[in-house]
């Protein structure tokens, strides 16, 4: 598309004339219309182009500056990114919020109305997506070199809908009418193979009667605050060779005609697809190695641009993938080494375990994928012989003896024999990267004494922890600008960039003029957030309650159930006693449950039921609440975590890799409630033992507890409020109208399923901790002193430092700004 920056280049002079003419004329050239006709998508899609235009420049002064000097580059391989909306945070990262905004107004228009026309990119889902598109942002802050690969959905995971309190899900048609921060890119199609046979001849072997799909490449733009760097997301969508085959038009064949064209669409046709059924593992599959085959062929492309030496590419190429999804690209970069480069293969795999780096992301085994053997067979063969020989070669440096494997070679084996034959794609991850990682200091730990014990003693200085981190600059710039305009009053700017230099605000938390400030601003939050809950759920909140928020996926060990357990326990106390001393609370959810997680799903319907129920009581109006959020976001995330008091963090310890969410609402002054587990360890080690509210059994006590055979039983035998709790859950009383079963899953999983995730067994301390922080509450000069010493104690989580320890200890990335 035609730039139109003419005089306006991304200069520091920038005016607000150069903004307002750039944008009247996408107006004009770009949509054709009037500025006095124009809708307010039209001019949401006018201010996205020019700045569109901004970010372009930048990034090929960018791209100069990294060719120039031959930077060694990152490229990071994930299924995911959750970008959310775009055209606030690129303003913001461009400098030029305060101009657009001028410029608009000047035109008759506001910005904040503008942004609201914005849908979010349906490319991610939950933590894993966001922590991506955070790190992108840091990438291009820090001006590092890199690029990020993924799919380009056409549909995102699915738009969350409550119909009688069950979640629908309905299409995310995201893409219908097209993004304007696009840029297609058909000269850089790739060709990816599937299925076929594979035929072995003297030198080397083909892969024949392959399938093959075209990847098309879309572009989007990534700033850097303050601009000086635009990075790129390189996003690969599914087309057919054959689009169209007449043919079989002609001689009726009408479903025939288009077979290839829906075969390869599929593809990239949605995030996640449902994997409860063989079809849809093989469209995972699929999916999984499309991404990466299309990656690892422009990483390679981009290499041989600038660099005549082949043997440079350990040292100029460094691929970082995150979690398990894409660890099919090692062993694909290993075929296109000794199948097309004819290399050797001691050589080959020298390459590859200094080209791969691998960040883990879970400890539950059900999230670390394998394949049946017959499946990857069956998609892709030639990978599978590589595979059993990568597998044959990693054996021999266990000791053992005899035809049949000891322990710790079935252990350690790429492939599980344990029931039906599967490819363990963890264990490829783990033995093909350099650097393996957790994500917080009790996960790394774990991953090396419970998940990878003897990798770690295989590979002695191969796992190492990055803690994760948030940018500052969507999660406290872009979500919360009243504070963010406090700290930038009180601080300058510097904590942008630097959030370690909120530590600065500790001298202020006395102040009795800042702390007025820093509390209008939490009410102020609390008060968009009520007239945000009145539109989205139909909700009339009390700003000045105790807004209690767990929000995030929807599963069990998260233990959304553990939080209605106490919402329970709570309304049956206040129905006994009304005048008991409880602060007014509500009870904020949000989160999607995947499509085949039932018991997740149960899990939504308990809550709506019981929202329903507490929300039309008399009997507690003014008191208590529960509000569950539908189709939960990162726009929505932006309105509730502002407002956060309380956060709810309270997964069964061990199980949580590390969270963001905690980070988020802590930078956001939320006080944390939650278990030993994942990042809250490090939260409650920065903000210190009396800003944070922890309980239940640690990591240690929860494997041990396990090991003694733990029994629910004996407790719901022994605590007669919590019996009746249960009771009632699985008596049908909440759900009247409907079968007396429909919450029974929920009673059964805690007792009968033997309760998996310690629920029962945290409820009495998750109890005593929810009274300690009432009384905190209560105490409102002690809450408001613990809500800025979070706010203040922090700095450690922003993506900034994750990413710069990524760089300094795993990348060896540096630093390479771009050009005025």
């Amino acid at each position: 598309m035609k730039s139109f920056l003419g005089s306006a280049r991304f200069t520091k002079e920038t005016t607000v004339e150069a903004i307002r003419e750039c944008t009247s004329a996408h107006l004009r050239f770009s949509l054709a219309c009037f500025p006095e006709s124009a809708t307010p998508r039209d001019w949401w899609l006018a201010t996205s182009l020019m700045t569109r235009d901004f970010l372009t420049e930048r990034f090929l002064a960018t791209q100069e500056a990294y060719q120039k000097t031959q930077a060694r580059r990152l490229y990071y391989l994930s299924l995911e990114y959750f970008l959310g909306r775009l055209l606030r945070q690129n303003l913001l990262n461009l400098g030029l919020w305060d101009l657009t905004a001028a410029a608009l107004k000047s035109l008759g228009t506001d910005l904040e109305a503008v942004c609201e026309e914005e849908g979010e990119m349906g490319l991610g889902n939950g933590g894993l997506g966001r922590l991506a598109a955070c790190f992108l942002d840091s990438l291009a802050t820090l001006r590092l070199p890199a690029i990020g690969y993924g799919i380009h959905y056409e549909f995102g995971l699915f738009q969350q809908d409550f119909a009688h309190g069950y979640q629908i899900e309905r299409p995310d048609d995201w893409h219908r009418f097209g993004s304007p921060w696009e840029m297609v890119h058909p000269e850089r199609v790739q060709t990816v193979h599937l299925y076929g046979t594979v035929e072995h001849q003297e030198g080397g072997c083909r892969w024949t009667d392959c399938r093959d799909v075209l990847g098309l490449p879309f572009d989007i733009p990534i700033a850097g605050f303050g601009g000086n760097t635009v990075n790129l997301l390189r996003l690969w969508s599914a087309k057919s060779t054959r689009e169209f085959d007449l043919d079989a038009f002609n001689r009726g064949g009408y479903f025939e005609a288009v077979g290839e064209k829906s075969f390869c669409e599929s593809i990239t046709k949605i995030l996640y697809p449902n994997d409860k059924t063989e079809k849809g593992k093989e469209l995972r599959l699929v999916q999984q190695y499309f991404f990466v085959s299309c990656s690892l062929r422009d990483i390679l492309r981009r290499f041989e641009e600038e660099h005549q030496d082949w043997n440079l590419l350990p040292e100029k190429v460094v691929i970082h993938l995150n979690d398990t999804h894409p660890a099919i690209a090692i062993v694909e970069l290993m075929r296109i080494l000794i199948d097309e480069r004819r290399m050797e293969w001691e050589r080959a795999w020298d390459w590859i375990t200094r080209i791969f780096a691998y960040t883990n992301h879970t400890l539950l085994p059900e999230a670390l994928e394998t394949w049946s053997v017959s499946l990857f067979h069956r998609v892709l063969p030639r990978h599978l012989e590589i595979l059993y020989e990568i597998n044959r070669r990693l054996l021999e440096r266990v000791p053992g003896t005899g035809q049949i494997p000891d322990g710790k070679r079935r252990a350690i084996s790429l492939i599980d024999e344990n029931h039906t034959k599967a490819v363990r794609m963890a264990h490829l991850a783990v033995i093909g990267s350099f650097s393996v990682n957790g994500v917080s200091a009790l996960h790394s730990e774990l991953l090396q004494s419970r998940l990878f014990p003897d990798f770690s003693a295989l590979f002695p200085g191969r796992f190492r922890n990055v803690t994760n981190g948030i940018t500052p600059r969507v999660w406290l710039l872009g979500a919360n600008p009243l504070l963010a305009s406090l700290l930038t009053e009180t601080l300058g700017e510097g904590w942008i960039t630097d959030l370690s230099g909120l530590q600065e605000l500790r001298k202020f938390i006395g102040d009795p003029s800042f702390r007025e400030r820093y509390a209008a601003i939490k009410r102020a939050n609390k008060v968009r957030l009520s007239d945000c809950l009145r539109e989205w759920c139909g909700l009339t909140a009390d700003p000045d309650a105790l807004f209690d928020v767990q929000i995030k996926r929807i599963h069990e060990y998260k233990r959304q159930h553990l939080n209605l357990l106490h919402i329970l326990w709570l309304y049956r106390r206040l129905l006994e006693n009304p005048s008991a001393e409880f602060p007014p609370r509500l009870f904020l959810f949000g989160g999607k449950a995947a499509p085949g997680y039932d018991l997740a799903k149960c899990l939504i319907k308990a809550i709506n039921a019981v929202a329903v129920r507490i929300n039309s009581d008399s009997r507690v109006y003014g008191r208590l609440q529960v509000a569950f959020v539908p189709n939960y976001g990162v726009t929505r995330a932006s309105r509730i975590i502002p407002a956060a008091d309380l956060s709810e963090q309270i997964s069964t310890a061990g199980k949580e890799a590390s969270g963001t969410g905690n980070m988020k609402l802590a930078l956001n002054g939320a006080v944390t409630i939650g278990t030993l587990d994942g990042a809250n360890v490090e939260i409650g080690e920065e903000v210190g033992p009396e800003n944070i509210f922890i309980f239940g059994l640690t990591a240690e006590q929860v494997a041990e507890r396990v090991q003694e055979g733990y029994n629910p039983w004996e407790i719901y035998e022994s605590d007669a409020e919590l019996r009746a709790i249960l009771d009632w859950i699985g008596s049908g009383d909440l759900t009247p109208g409907e079968p007396a079963s429909v919450l029974a899953p929920l009673r059964h999983s805690l007792l009968e399923g033997g309760d998996p995730f310690l629920v029962l067994a945290d409820f009495a301390a998750y109890l005593a901790a929810q009274r300690e922080a009432e009384r905190a509450y209560r105490d409102r000069a002690r809450w408001l002193s613990m809500t800025m010493e979070n706010t203040a104690s922090v700095g450690k989580f922003s993506s900034d430092r994750s990413i710069r320890e990524y760089a300094e200890g795993i990348w060896r990335l540096s630093s390479t700004p771009a050009s005025d």
